[in-house]
């Protein structure tokens, strides 16, 4: 995992898929001439400055009331969610952009490395696109799949029930995006659309998957993605399970100030 989020690779084995284991102010300028009396004027800089501020606060409680919403809910709930108020959406991206400008590596950058070092021909799924910024920086064909388009190459839908082909894509991704409390169909949605061999990435916050903060047990987390048919190396194959057991990922809860 990256300091906020980790890149995980995995492998579909043959007849499996593979896994590598979501911003001038002008300035006022005064006569030269004095004013008639001692009084100064008021630094009009401070009300504005004060402002900014009280946006900047609201913009970011309102991005974590939203994102707490999404780790919470359905994936379908949340579809109808941003269809009923869609500038909801661009109200959550905004503040996800503001939260990664303070982040220290990003996992886009980590995946976008990942496919550029990788043939070209590659088609890849990204899903929970957000902005499509994978599809911008590669050459790679991509399918970009959010709850929302807010860009006309963007496919709106619930993520786990994608209008893509069986077998279509080689690459599928999953940056910051395991956010529905059924993320496992998610990840099913992937599986079905992935080839044999194709590659399964998932970037996820880290605090996810710290056990001592009541985040889930990577191991149990790998364990379930290789039952589904996926495994890290060549290794003989596992067999799969009726019901795969998915430990529950911990969502990102914020107090209340």
């Amino acid at each position: 995992m990256a300091n906020e989020g980790q890149t995980k690779k995995r492998k579909r084995r043959s007849g499996q898929r593979k896994t590598q284991n979501k911003p001038s102010d002008n300035q006022l300028t005064s006569s030269s001439s004095k004013p008639s009396n001692s009084t100064k004027p008021p630094n009009s800089s401070k009300p504005s400055t004060f402002l900014e501020k009280m946006k900047a606060r609201l913009s970011g409680g309102h991005f974590r009331m939203l994102n707490e919403k999404l780790y919470t809910c359905t994936g379908n709930e949340a579809l109808n969610y941003f269809k009923d108020d869609p500038s909801l959406f661009d109200k959550y991206h905004a503040g996800y952009q503001e939260q990664m400008s303070h982040w220290p590596e990003l996992p886009v950058n980590i995946i976008m490395k990942w496919l550029k070092d990788r043939d070209s021909s590659l088609v890849v799924a990204d899903f929970g696109c957000g902005d499509a910024r994978l599809a911008k920086n590669v050459k790679n064909k991509v399918y970009s799949i959010d709850l929302v388009s807010s860009d006309p190459s963007v496919i709106a839908c619930d993520m786990a029930k994608t209008p893509l082909d069986s077998l279509s894509v080689d690459v599928a991704v999953f940056c910051l995006s395991l956010m529905g409390t059924d993320f496992p169909s998610y990840i099913l949605e992937a599986h079905r659309v992935l080839k044999p061999s194709g590659w399964l990435l998932i970037a996820e916050v880290k605090s996810r998957f710290d056990t001592n903060t009541g985040g889930a047990d990577p191991n149990k987390f790998a364990k379930a993605i290789c039952e589904l048919g996926f495994t890290t190396s060549a290794k003989d194959k596992i067999a799969k399970s009726k019901e795969i057991e998915w430990p529950e990922l911990k969502p990102c809860l914020y107090k209340r100030r």
